[in-house]
């Protein structure tokens, strides 16, 4: 099987590195210095808790029709630049291509679907805390390094399978789910309180947590996006907001959300496409989002390249 990592920073660097480590056929499609980087010395994973890993030489561009069609492509880029990744897929193509994004938020399908066609898509989700420490080199926090497939419509099948076998043989720690759609939702509503509280507070999910008042906001957000997810048919409990909260609670004190990291960098936010998603889906279906509305009210303004 031959992949196509579309973008490879944090997430596409990572899990593009760890299977190339593993023996699999992998190009990465970066920019600038980080492209460099990799061409002159190659692709470089630092991971203190589950290793390092270097893929040398990598084969790396910035012009996917260098790469030609290939078995499967993963997407990897921020969510505000998933319409013109997509579009830049085309010289990847082949009759049976598969994509796989493995970005944040539930709406990248559905632009991807709108490019390059539904029936190519496989539904997955990221868990990881990795980000491009230098040009050249991914840096990973902690042990967490997840990825969750699926086909969109639920269940498995030959390709997903396929997929997986490739990961597991890089180390990944890679499930097949029977509801992927779930499994995206379950993400997105931790990622949405996540990345909200720690970018508008601007501070780590400790404080946040502890503080009366910042935690009812934590939870209110929570609530908005389980309450928009449900209204949509996807299977999350009542009381899944409960259930993320608790589940904030035995995280450590200093962890804090890509959002943040790039506010204080001065990149663009996902945040139309995280809480503004979900006022934007919660007027669709009616559901009231008062505390993601005023999120994306403050930040949106930043959501744009500075």
């Amino acid at each position: 099987m031959k992949i196509a990592m579309m973008g490879s920073g944090g997430v596409g660097g990572y899990f593009g590195g760890r299977m190339a480590a593993g023996g699999a056929d992998v190009a990465f499609i970066a920019r600038g210095a980080h492209l460099d980087a990799i061409r002159k010395n190659g692709l470089k994973i630092e991971s203190p808790e589950r290793g390092d890993a270097l893929v040398r030489p990598a084969r790396a561009t910035d012009d996917p029709t260098e790469i030609g069609p290939v078995d499967c492509v993963i997407v990897g880029v921020k969510l505000w630049a998933t319409e013109e990744a997509g579009s830049a897929i085309a010289p990847l193509l082949g009759p049976d291509t598969a994509v796989l994004s493995l970005q944040n938020g539930v709406e990248c399908d559905d632009i991807l679907a709108g490019i390059v066609g539904r029936e190519r898509l496989i539904g997955g989700v990221a868990f990881i805390a990795s980000s491009i420490g230098r040009p050249g080199v991914i840096d990973h926090l902690g042990t967490l390094q997840r990825v969750v497939i699926g086909e969109p419509g639920g269940g498995s099948s030959d390709r997903v399978q396929a997929l997986h076998g490739i990961m597991c043989a890089g180390g990944i720690d890679a499930e097949i789910s029977d509801d992927i759609q779930r499994t995206i939702w379950e993400k997105f509503v931790f990622l949405v309180g996540l990345s909200a509280t720690t970018t508008l507070m601007r501070t780590t999910i400790g404080p946040i947590r502890e503080d009366p008042d910042r935690r009812v906001t934590l939870r209110a957000i929570f609530e908005e996006a389980t309450a928009v997810g449900r209204a949509k048919g996807v299977d999350l409990p009542a009381d899944f907001a409960k259930d993320r909260l608790a589940f904030t609670d035995g995280l450590p004190a200093g962890m804090t959300s890509s959002m943040h990291h790039d506010l204080e960098r001065g990149n663009p936010l996902e945040v139309a496409w995280l809480s503004g998603a979900v006022a934007r889906l919660g007027a669709e279906l009616g559901v009231p989002t008062p505390v993601n509305r005023t999120v994306l009210a403050v930040l949106k303004h930043l959501a744009a390249p500075r």
